[in-house]
């Protein structure tokens, strides 16, 4: 570890009959969106969202930013439930983990925001199968900075983002930090 919308072609035929049909317009069932990467075995990240700090182990934390880290929960986030660890020694090294339970639009969401509200977008490897893009509002890999969402289902992702020591940054490539940490978090939420 480093530290650190489909469409559907037919034809409209009138109904026989007066009654209303409700439309299909469950933002679910057009998910994945077009060209986003679909989860094929979605996981279930619940247990962890209602203790986002047990995401990670205190020896994963320790190999990653040093001993004594202590972690700092968020339940009621913007984005959802999260955990942050930063320790005191060090002034930028740092991993979050964010549970994204507002939005319930998966990876299609920051998909649709490339380029706009998304500048930085590198889609990366999968783990595993599962999906992972980088992205941000801005770059700051230059900075050490960089987050990494997980998809772990077609509604669900799970941010995970690292902030390199000031002695990494230039010599490790933040994302790829970012993509080695969700890689273990993927392994954590399959060994529970």
């Amino acid at each position: 570890m480093a530290a650190c919308t489909t469409t559907q072609n037919g034809t409209a035929t009138p109904s026989q009959t007066d009654s209303v049909t409700p439309s299909t317009s469950d933002p679910d069932s057009q998910l994945p969106g077009a060209g986003v990467p679909g989860v094929a075995i979605p996981i279930d990240t619940t247990q962890f969202q209602q203790k986002p700090c047990t995401t990670l182990t205190d020896a994963q934390i320790a190999e990653l930013l040093g001993p004594n880290v202590e972690p700092k929960e968020e339940q009621t986030g913007e984005a959802g439930p999260s955990c942050f660890w930063h320790p005191k020694s060090v002034t930028q090294a740092a991993v979050s983990v964010i549970y994204a339970t507002k939005n319930r639009r998966g990876l299609t969401s920051i998909y649709q925001q490339q380029g706009t509200t998304f500048p930085l977008f590198i889609p990366m490897d999968p783990i595993d199968g599962y999906p992972t893009v980088a992205y941000g509002q801005a770059d700051l890999r230059s900075k050490g900075n960089c987050a990494i969402a997980l998809g772990t289902s077609n509604q669900d992702i799970v941010d995970v983002s690292v902030g390199l020591s000031e002695g990494n940054i230039g010599k490790k490539d933040p994302c790829a930090a970012a993509h080695e940490v969700a890689a273990t978090v993927l392994n954590n939420f399959r060994a529970r």
